[in-house]
């Protein structure tokens, strides 16, 4: 068994899980997220925890049984506590703002990039003291979250000679060196 999935999963008092038609519904005071129940797995409440169990001992269905805990746990987390990813914009005349539902990119191309945001994920743009735009990417979501981080990183990626572009915040790059002329 999935050492994992064998743990039982709290639910917090704020959170209401309900299991209906093969769907798993978490309500939270953030917000609600539905989840299907993967195939072979069985979800139960008891005593305010969930149970995640598996009907075979397939390698598709052992490997739901984790995939299935995660979900759940990262659903029932998000619900309370929302997740957070924070992106840097490094680069001379590098720039982001927001306007409505659209996060504006100026990343030196001829055009500024267009980005709309998607519904429930909240993108906030602020400045730090080292004048390099933070860009923090917020939601109950982990997946879209990441996804979201994962798109806005991919305008223009670090790049490993000048050290510029966006970049997660903590992330650590490798300068590497120009070739020498060849004499």
């Amino acid at each position: 068994m999935s050492r994992l999935g064998r743990k039982p999963i709290e639910i917090p008092e704020k959170v209401n899980v309900i299991i209906s038609n093969g769907e798993v519904l978490v309500e939270g005071p953030k917000g609600k997220i539905n989840l299907k129940i993967l195939k072979g797995i069985q979800v139960k409440i008891e005593n305010s925890k969930v149970f995640i169990n598996r009907e075979g001992e397939q390698k598709q269905i052992k490997a739901n049984h984790g995939t299935m805990w995660s979900l759940l746990r990262n659903a029932i987390t998000g619900v309370v506590n929302s997740f957070k990813k924070q992106l840097e914009i490094e680069g001379v005349g590098y720039k982001a703002q927001i306007e409505g539902k659209k996060l504006l990119l100026f990343l030196g191309f001829s055009k500024p990039i267009e980005y709309s945001i998607p519904e429930g994920i909240n993108v906030s743009v602020s400045q730090n003291i080292e004048r390099k735009f933070i860009i923090t990417v917020e939601g109950i979501n982990k997946e879209k979250v990441g996804q979201v981080s994962a798109i806005i990183r991919g305008f223009r990626k670090p790049d490993p000679y000048k050290l510029k572009g966006i970049r997660y915040v903590g992330e650590k790059l490798k300068k590497k060196e120009r070739k020498a002329a060849a004499r």
